[in-house]
């Protein structure tokens, strides 16, 4: 059978009985195409040739689909054009198999693509990438991604297909991977960037991840209003009086709804970046490189209080143990902003606070732009922060409706500070007992205080409270705290009430 040479058709083919050994059934039309049936009645296309001397056996595919007798051998005769041109198909075919696989160019895309990168964005592909890009498509040549491999991609990721949770190298750390819309679509964020990288290296000629239409994200724009602003204020001051959060905790809060930073340039702040004299911090590096941040009165307060100029410590928020700086601040905010009423504001909202309440008073989108660090196409001149311009007005003026919102008590606003009136400010912020929500001890009272400062016990004060006829409370974490001016209050009514009780 192996001698005879007919048109190979697909009944022909099939025709074929499997036997002992292998059988050869060899096409008329295409010298060298074949198909070979083997005793298990496989039945694979081949194509046999001569290249520099030696006898080569190309495997075409097994029957079926994709490969019909036509398909296969029409591919037969590209291959004879390869043959025919000097190139050998079954090393070709070799240097395929060798081809980077997606996962080895992620690799390369995080070693050298992101050469020049912040940690930060690098660690953030780094988690897209073993989390949801290798689990599913590492194995698959980066040659050969498809769009239609993107888009199973994203939905496989969106429907929480690598879902998983394992151990970090960190002592009982976890590592929590729940997947769903925002995942997927920074997934693919990443993919396209790597895919990028891939057509620049000469790997693939083209992207297929670029413009794949993605999850609809939400935008979240949660401003604060002035009396969300003023319950935030009385829930830091309580918090403060009563000692039951980390004054690192309450100070960053604040530093971040009077200066509109972001969390990480706050909680890293040193405090050689302080520039009190020009009231601006000097931030050597940030999201958008180095940056300079024009800051008011109320936020020099505030790290007076906790960092006194000549303070010799490493950052201006130190940890709870002393070393390094403050990291936790979601825990401290979730109990802040619950005792405030404020359940749905993430920390980034106090930075949209900040510009909401700029936008309000009549500050231009460039000044504002400025005053939160954003990138502008215009680069501001290298010293023009050293003088006087509309940007450290604003500060200073958003700072200050922002401090007296929260309920400070503050030195009133004068644009334009020259430096004789910088110095009387260091001089009030010294001599202020109320800095920004800094209030003294009797003003808020934890349970046992005011139990004693109404004249009941702590039982019937709590009695009281939960039958809701007691002094109105405030409840920071687990502590249930009171203001003096709700226990007067309290109290003038109860003896309101006893006069009317004894006059009938």
């Amino acid at each position: 059978m192996s001698d005879k040479r007919q048109k190979l058709t697909r009944k022909i083919v099939e025709a074929v009985e499997p036997g002992p050994k292998d059988q050869f059934l060899w096409d008329s039309e295409v010298v060298g195409f074949g198909v070979r049936v083997r005793p298990g009645g496989h039945r694979g296309y081949i194509l046999q040739y001569r290249f520099a001397g030696r006898a080569r056996q190309y495997q075409i595919g097994a029957h079926g689909s994709p490969w019909t007798v036509e398909t296969a051998r029409d591919r037969a005769r590209v291959l004879q054009g390869q043959v025919a041109g000097g190139e050998d198909p079954q090393d070709s075919k070799l240097g395929s198999r060798k081809e980077v696989t997606v996962a080895q160019l992620c690799d390369q895309y995080l070693a050298e693509g992101l050469a020049t990168r912040k940690q930060t964005s690098i660690d953030s592909a780094r988690s897209d990438i073993d989390n949801h890009i290798k689990p599913l498509l590492g194995a698959k040549r980066a040659s050969l991604v498809t769009r239609q491999d993107v888009d199973q991609l994203l939905a496989d990721v969106a429907a929480g297909k690598t879902r998983r949770t394992a151990k970090t190298a960190k002592k009982r750390g976890l590592s929590i991977v729940r997947g769903g819309k925002g995942a997927a679509n920074s997934a693919v964020v990443t993919l396209s960037a790597a895919m990028g990288f891939a057509v620049a290296r000469g790997v693939r000629p083209d992207n297929p991840a670029f413009r794949v239409r993605r999850f609809p994200e939400k935008k979240l724009e949660r401003f604060l209003s002035p009396a969300e602003i003023a319950r935030l204020g009385e829930a830091l001051a309580a918090a403060e009086a009563v000692g039951v959060e980390s004054p690192s905790a309450i100070a960053a809060i604040r530093l971040l709804v009077l200066t509109g930073c972001r969390k990480n340039e706050v909680l890293t702040l040193k405090p050689g970046f302080v520039d009190r004299h020009h009231r601006c911090f000097r931030l050597p590096d940030s999201k958008t490189g180095h940056k300079i941040v024009h800051i008011g009165a109320p936020a020099l307060k505030v790290i007076d209080g906790i960092c006194p100029e000549g303070s010799n410590i490493e950052y201006v928020l130190p940890g709870e143990w002393g070393t390094g700086h403050f990291v936790n601040l979601q825990r401290p905010w979730e109990r802040i902003r619950a005792a405030a009423g404020l359940d749905d504001v993430r920390i980034h909202d106090l930075r949209h606070a900040f510009a909401s309440l700029g936008a309000a008073t009549g500050d231009s989108l460039l000044v504002i732009g400025a005053l939160l660090g954003h990138r502008s196409a215009k680069t501001t001149h290298r010293y023009a922060h050293l003088a006087e311009h509309p940007v450290k007005d604003a500060a200073a003026r958003i700072s200050a409706e922002m401090s007296r919102l929260l309920g400070d008590e503050l030195v009133a606003f004068e644009p334009g500070p020259s430096a004789p009136s910088l110095a009387a400010d260091a001089g009030e912020s010294a001599r202020a007992q109320s800095l920004l929500g800094r209030v003294s001890q009797t003003r808020w009272l934890p349970t046992e205080a005011a139990a004693a400062y109404v004249g009941l016990s702590v039982p019937t004060l709590h009695t009281y409270r939960w039958a809701g006829t007691g002094p109105v409370s405030r409840k920071i974490g687990k502590r249930v705290v009171y203001a003096q001016a709700d226990l007067d209050a309290w109290m003038a009514g109860r003896a309101l009430d006893a006069g009317w009780m004894a006059a009938e």
